[in-house]
């Protein structure tokens, strides 16, 4: 049985730069949203509690949220841009999507619920690959840790070394001349 098959084959190099990519991209978007509110909070929070005001949330949960919201997305917006502590601001923003998305859709605003679930596969994509992301500052840290790690453990090898070799050439004397 001779079949004919054609395998996709994915370069580790390219999927790293792409994920790089996308990385940007949904941290700009982010970055974005949280900096074009962060000078003006109280307006963005007025406009929020306005548009959850049919909503089943008491209005005090929805001005605290709408307060938090601005610099939370500016913070994950510069943090997954730059690759810095990646894992935990991509979980931050998914439990921030989570909350909007309880805001949106207890008003039935289901063109704003469909475009938060495209926020919601990006986010998943780069959670789940984040063994690509290479080209970060996570992925710099890392290297330059391990490489002081391996540093001191070399270091620590030769003491060890040494003193062993002291002490294996002390007993041999003792043994020697007694």
């Amino acid at each position: 049985m001779n079949e004919n098959r054609n395998y996709i084959s994915l370069k580790s190099k390219d999927v790293a730069i792409a994920y790089l990519l996308l990385r940007i991209l949904i941290g700009v978007n982010y970055f974005n949203h949280g900096f074009t509110r962060i000078f003006n909070i109280p307006g963005f929070a007025e406009d929020t509690v306005k548009q959850l005001a049919n909503s089943y949330f008491p209005e005090f949960l929805v001005r605290i949220n709408s307060y938090l919201v601005p610099p939370i997305e500016l913070i994950v917006g510069v943090l997954i841009t730059l690759g810095l502590a990646t894992r935990s601001a991509l979980i931050v923003t998914f439990a921030l999507m989570i909350i909007l998305k309880l805001g949106v859709t207890s008003i039935q605003n289901w063109g704003a619920a469909t475009s938060m679930l495209s926020y919601g596969i990006v986010l998943f994509i780069l959670l789940a690959g984040s063994s690509f992301n290479i080209y970060s500052l996570d992925h710099w840290r890392k290297n330059k840790q391990n490489l002081a790690d391996s540093r001191a453990d070399r270091e620590q090898n030769r003491v060890n070394f040494f003193r062993n070799n002291f002490w294996i050439k002390r007993r041999l004397q003792n043994h020697l001349f007694k």
